[in-house]
């Protein structure tokens, strides 16, 4: 989902401008979300809040459990191995069962880092729904054909920051912006732009 999504939700809403806008002129912005996102007041403590608890007590608690669960398994499997040799399908699923656990334990770490990306994904959806919401209304608003991610643009390519759709959206979203960007960003645009809480 991650980038990927916002990516793809952008291209579609820049399509669907596209056609409306095929006798007019190309109006190209650029835009990145993770500046936006970190506008939120308070977001990244409250990130980390969440994400050092669930790193604490949930994915503790499941290492714990797989760990107890495999010495459990190994255990009776080392004992009943003989009588298992006998039933060849019961060996097999006991044997998958015990290397799915030891498999899930060596490689920890990653699993470990997975969930903790799910879990941020998860947190950050409602900040990227309200994100993608103001940004749509940004585009069509403003007329914008093609919307850029930012990264993608080449550092040779001469761009306005009047252009800058992070900026833009995060005015709609009245997020608080450093002093420096409004101010440059309203002389780009001849102090057009609506004003937002200025960031301290």
């Amino acid at each position: 989902m991650k980038k990927g999504f916002l990516f793809a939700a952008l291209l579609l809403v820049a399509i669907s401008f596209t056609k409306s806008a095929s006798a007019q002129s190309v109006k190209i912005g650029y835009f990145d979300e993770q500046k936006v996102i970190a506008l939120f007041p308070g977001i990244q403590e409250k990130l980390d809040t969440v994400l050092q608890s669930y790193a604490k007590d949930t994915l503790q608690d499941e290492y714990d459990y797989t760990l107890k669960s495999y010495q459990v398994k190994d255990s009776i499997y080392r004992r009943d191995s003989l009588e298992l040799s006998k039933r060849p399908k019961a060996l097999q699923l006991s044997t998958d069962e015990l290397n799915q656990l030891k498999y899930k334990l060596i490689n920890w770490q990653q699993y470990q880092q997975e969930a903790m990306q799910q879990k941020q994904e998860q947190l950050l959806l409602p900040f990227r729904q309200k994100i993608f919401a103001a940004l749509s209304e940004v585009i069509s608003e403003n007329k914008y054909t093609w919307v850029i991610n930012e990264s993608a643009l080449s550092p040779y390519f001469q761009h306005s920051i009047a252009d800058n759709l992070a900026i833009r959206t995060a005015m709609k979203l009245k997020l608080p912006l450093p002093k420096d960007v409004e101010e440059a960003f309203r002389v780009a645009t001849g102090g057009s732009a609506p004003k937002a809480p200025a960031k301290k």
